[in-house]
């Protein structure tokens, strides 16, 4: 009877375990945030930010904002991934996405504890769904950047774009329909 070496076994897959923790974590967040802007009892008071006419369209600029910091995520990541950038891109892509991040926080306990979980309306739950992927989809990103030695190389922009196209979803769903609906004032 003849053995294999042990070599001739395949190895384990070295990115299974990191991404998995990283998905399912993401996975938690949304689900976490989901659950409980539908089960926590909306208080309907408003988050007011001084400059703006209301809370939605303080809502709807800042999330605008974030979208175009998104914009420059996107262009920057895709010529890092892609060809030698200049050192300094890198720096760019990160603060704008460190800001795209903060401008939506604001946003988001807004539409938890004022609003919670809309069902009222088609856009509405595309809303708040897409609201639960982005960030959980933001705690994957982050998570597989901690351990970006251990994860395929793909891991980054696909998630990456997983949190721009959800952002841009939730652009859609709120700030161009209110644009488009009640006009662009602040």
């Amino acid at each position: 009877m003849t053995s294999q070496p042990v070599a001739a076994y395949p190895a384990r897959d070295q990115y299974a375990k990191p991404l998995l923790v990283a998905l399912l974590s993401g996975c938690g967040v949304a689900l976490a945030l989901g659950l409980y802007a539908k089960l926590h009892h909306p208080s309907k008071y408003a988050l007011d930010v001084a400059g703006f006419s209301s809370p939605l369209y303080a809502k709807a600029w800042l999330t605008t904002a974030a979208v175009v910091f998104a914009v420059v995520q996107l262009i920057t990541g895709a010529r890092i991934t892609r060809q030698a950038a200049p050192a300094w891109m890198a720096g760019v892509h990160r603060w704008s996405g460190r800001i795209a991040i903060l401008l939506t926080v604001p946003v988001i306990i807004h539409c938890i504890y004022a609003l919670g979980f809309g069902t009222y309306s088609a856009r509405v739950i595309a809303h708040s769904v897409l609201g639960c992927i982005f960030y959980g989809a933001f705690v994957a990103k982050m998570l597989s950047l901690v351990r970006r030695d251990a994860m395929p190389k793909w891991v980054l922009p696909v998630l990456g774009g997983v949190v721009f196209v959800s952002l841009i979803g939730l652009w859609a769903t709120s700030a161009l329909w209110l644009f488009a609906t009640k006009g662009v004032h602040s």
